[in-house]
This record gives structure tokens, C-alpha cells and sequence, in this order.
């Protein structure tokens, strides 16, 4: 059991790495290469970078340390280890990754391709990356921090917590000075107006729709979970692999088959859905000929699922 857990703790931590790289990439390829505002301590952290050119890795760094600080008291000791490994990975990679991305690939993929795509690109991936942190019990810092310790409490999807937040963060980047307009030859040829910069809020806008949404999904599908009817004349075997293999609870119910008229047992569990495929295993393993129904539900709330909110 402890080589198990072992493991199962090394795969999280390479996952949240994943996860970590993926939101450093949307940032580094699309969307500082466009002067792009996006949300939580990532976009503060922007909105710094344009405006006094400190590095994003520094500001990153020390706005999530005081919020860190005060996460470990609400989500717990083993939430705040995983979120400080996310937290300096993301600072490690925010410092290092682009030096090794080329910026003829910058151009190409981002800068070339204008604004906009690179707002939906830059959302999908760092969404994406927030979303496999989640799916983990990580984070990547900031303002997903603050989503969680809200979450934990309320019934408020994560997405749409850091959504609120993040139109706020955006909204601040009309304090940046207007920046000057340069030609090819590097000669300034004007300042940017009120339009181009309110134009740089709607971009940061669609950004966070764009990674709200896929966090959402992210954490809606990892956190979903089915409800298993299990009908076999071998209940007890069935039921006592599923306790000592899967660590859920199972409740057996009595009932009446109205052809046979004979009495007989039926299982029910409640699962997560990742984990269909081991039950299906397990229950052919004893019993080939065993019925079984499944149907998603809505939430479960409670051990071994998502904690009841406060």
C-alpha cells in the first residue's frame, strides 16, 4: 500500500508539471509576445511587466507567496505542499521556458496570426494547464487559489470564480501608461490611443472565456461520477473486491425479480467515471454473466467524493 501511494503521488506531481507547462506555454507563446492582458496573478503580473518591465517570474512569485500563506490554513497542509511545488515550478518555468522557444516560432505561430487567435490559443492552453493542476489537487497559484477556498465553501464552479476576479485584473490594465507606436525602423510615430487599449481589455476578455470554459470542463469531467446497479448471484465476492480493490462503499439491496418471483441482491455503488473500466474488470473477473446498469448523476457529495460545502 505505501509503494501504491508512493506512486500515485509521483503521477500527480508529473501531471501538475504537465499542467504547469502548459499554462507557462500560452503565456510565453501567445500572449506577453502581443502585450496581451490576461487574468489572476499571471495577468497582474502582465499588467506590471508593460507597465515597469519587471520580470513576470518576480511579481509571480511574491503575490503567490502571501496568498499561499494565507491558503494553508483553509484548504489544508497537503493542498498547500502541492500548490507550492506549483507555485515554484511555474516560477522556474516563467524565468527559464523562454529561452528556449525561438522567436521565429513566436512570429509565426502567434504574433503573425494577430490578437485575437492568439487571445483564444493563449486561453485554451493556459486553461487547459490550470484545468490539469485542478484535476490533481494543485494549483497554479494566484487567483485559482482563491477559487478553491471559495469552492470549498460554496457551491461556485472554479472557472467561473476566476472568471469574476479576472474581468476586475483586466479591466486594470487601462492604468498602463499609452504605450509609443513604432514604424519597421523603430521610430516612434505616435502613442496608442483610448481605442487600441480598450480593444486590448475586450482580447483579455475573450482570453478568460475561452480558459474559464475549458476549466470548467476539466474539472466538470474529472469530477464526474455514475451510479453502478449490480445484479449477480455472486454479490458478496463482488462486493467485497470492490470495497478492498476500489476503496468504495457498496450498499446491497433486496429485491424481487416479478418473472422468477425469487428474491435475489443487488449491488449499488457510486463511482467516478475514470474508473468504469476497473469495476467492469473486476465484476467479469468473478461473474461473466453478472448484470450491470449505469447511469451518470448530477453530484456526490460526501467521503471518497466532493466535500460538502460549509
Amino acid at each position: 500500500m505505501n509503494t501504491k501511494k508512493i506512486l500515485g503521488t509521483i503521477k500527480a506531481y508529473i501531471i501538475i508539471t504537465l499542467g504547469l507547462l502548459c499554462y507557462v506555454l500560452g503565456w510565453t507563446i501567445f500572449l506577453i509576445p502581443n502585450n496581451l492582458v490576461g487574468g489572476g496573478v499571471s495577468g497582474i503580473s502582465s499588467i506590471i511587466l508593460y507597465a515597469f518591465g519587471v520580470p513576470i517570474s518576480v511579481t509571480y512569485f511574491a503575490i503567490n507567496i502571501i496568498l499561499l500563506l494565507i491558503a494553508l490554513k483553509v484548504l489544508g497542509k497537503g493542498f498547500g505542499v502541492k500548490t507550492v511545488y506549483a507555485i515554484v515550478a511555474a516560477t522556474l518555468f516563467f524565468q527559464f521556458v523562454p529561452a528556449f522557444i525561438p522567436q521565429d516560432f513566436i512570429e509565426e505561430i502567434a504574433i503573425s496570426n494577430g490578437k485575437l487567435l492568439s487571445a483564444i490559443f493563449g486561453g485554451v492552453l493556459s486553461g487547459l494547464g490550470i484545468g490539469i493542476s485542478f484535476s490533481q489537487g494543485g494549483s497554479t497559484g494566484g487567483t485559482d487559489i482563491v477559487a478553491l477556498m471559495v469552492a470549498k465553501y460554496h457551491n461556485i464552479a472554479p472557472g467561473r470564480m476566476i472568471l469574476y476576479m479576472d474581468l476586475v485584473i483586466i479591466a486594470c490594465s487601462l492604468l498602463i501608461p499609452a504605450k509609443d507606436i513604432t514604424d519597421a525602423a523603430g521610430n516612434v510615430i505616435g502613442k496608442e490611443t483610448w481605442g487600441m487599449r480598450l480593444a486590448t481589455v475586450l482580447y483579455g476578455y475573450m482570453l478568460i472565456a475561452s480558459c474559464s470554459q475549458i476549466v470548467d470542463m476539466m474539472v466538470a469531467g474529472s469530477r464526474q461520477s455514475v451510479q453502478v446497479y449490480i445484479f449477480s448471484r455472486e454479490y458478496e465476492k463482488i462486493a467485497d473486491i470492490i470495497t478492498k480493490e476500489m476503496g468504495r462503499g457498496v450498499t446491497v439491496l433486496t429485491g424481487e425479480g416479478w418473472y422468477t418471483k425469487q428474491e435475489n441482491k443487488m449491488l449499488m455503488v457510486l463511482i467516478h467515471k475514470t474508473e468504469t473500466s476497473k469495476i467492469h474488470n473486476l465484476i467479469k473477473d468473478i461473474d461473466r454473466d453478472a448484470f450491470i446498469s449505469m447511469a451518470p448523476v448530477t453530484g456526490v457529495w460526501g467521503r471518497g467524493f466532493q466535500q460538502i460545502g460549509k
